[in-house]
């Protein structure tokens, strides 16, 4: 695998920062270029960010000096790299702008947003459940009238613990039903304890348009290829509850779950210890070696041991039981800022890699 120069649109948010730091010393990626507002163009990186710098470990040496980019001025950027990660804070109409802006000038982009996941010829993908999605570019080639650039997309943050319990239960025992409710950090809303004074010691039942993304992402995942586009699945229904809480990393999902044939608890824990997946089987550089870890303590996973397991980009599942109005539920975890985020945008970048979609 030759190295890929990479650019990160957005580079001075807290996602944007989470990309620069899992870009240094990457075996298949470059950082060669950081885009951001016209306010912070022309300012090295750390100037930039200044004291906004959210990581819990210093910036990156090479990144410190580069000098930032303006985002907007598309083709300047793009002619510096052979595609870039996009984790802008805009509105969505302008992020769908600048997204597809990039794809004409040739540039593919990898993107943590929300403004093309329901785009019908982009992908949005977890690498280990629907890898084959990426097939769609060539549609998406075709409307756009490029030859190597194009978008694709990772899901939501809050579904990155429980869609990942689900799916390998789809397939033989058929899930009907589903209800999750999600506990989310504050990273999540790209703030920290500093600079959210309001959140220490709280809870906040209501995470804007968390719980529709929660309950539709899903089937988009599931769905399947047909005629240029992705057409969602039909089932299971989905129905979600998000709520902000006082940690700083790491989603927890309270899960409850029905089935068309009800399965063990057995044959549940079997297909989570089993279960792989193309980013396993090309072992990308980012993939976990264990996708799925069940834990058989009571009071496992918690967020503050858990969140980081296998470099944060592996799932943890714990309390499976018996339900009295669902078949069974469960809790699960996912550290938001690395496999819920910049860390699944980095994945996503090396399948592309390694099925040619930079070439």
């Amino acid at each position: 695998m030759r190295k890929f120069k990479v650019g990160v649109v957005g580079a001075t948010g807290m996602v944007g920062q989470r990309f620069v730091s899992l870009l240094e010393n990457h075996p298949w990626f470059d950082l060669t270029a950081v885009a951001a507002s016209p306010r912070s163009a022309g300012k090295t990186y750390e100037e930039a960010v200044g004291n906004k710098w959210a990581m819990p470990f210093p910036i990156p040496e090479k990144a410190k000096k580069m000098i930032v980019l303006n985002a907007s001025e598309v083709e300047t950027v793009a002619s510096q790299v052979d595609f870039v990660f996009c984790a802008v804070d805009m509105k969505k109409d302008e992020i769908r702008a600048l997204e597809e802006a990039y794809a004409k000038a040739e540039c593919p982009v990898v993107s943590n947003n929300s403004a093309h996941r329901f785009t019908p010829d982009v992908p949005m993908v977890v690498p280990e459940i629907n890898a084959e999605h990426i097939q769609i570019i060539d549609s998406q080639r075709k409307r756009l009238g490029t030859k190597r650039g194009f978008i694709a997309v990772k899901s939501n943050c809050s579904l990155q613990s429980y869609v990942p319990a689900l799916h390998p239960l789809m397939k033989d025992f058929g899930v009907t039903k589903c209800l999750v409710c999600t506990y989310q950090a504050i990273s999540g809303a790209g703030k920290t304890f500093e600079s959210w004074p309001e959140m220490v010691d709280n809870c906040i039942p209501y995470i804007g348009g968390e719980e529709e993304k929660s309950e539709q992402e899903p089937l988009k995942l599931w769905g399947h290829i047909a005629d240029g586009v992705i057409v969602p699945a039909e089932k299971p229904s989905i129905t979600a509850q998000c709520l902000r809480v006082a940690c700083s990393d790491g989603h927890m999902a309270a899960v409850f779950v029905s089935f068309d044939r009800k399965p063990t608890m057995e044959q549940i824990k079997e297909r989570w210890a089993s279960f792989y997946g193309p980013a396993q089987e090309l072992n990308l550089p980012s993939a976990p070696k264990q996708f799925l870890h069940y834990f058989e303590q009571a009071d496992r996973p918690q967020t503050k041991l858990d969140r980081n397991l296998e470099n944060g980009m592996a799932i943890s599942i714990g309390r499976l039981r018996p339900d009295t109005q669902y078949d069974y539920k469960f809790v699960c975890l996912s550290h938001n800022t690395l496999r819920g985020a910049a860390g699944g945008g980095v994945l996503l970048a090396e399948l592309l890699a390694a099925k040619g979609y930079f070439d």
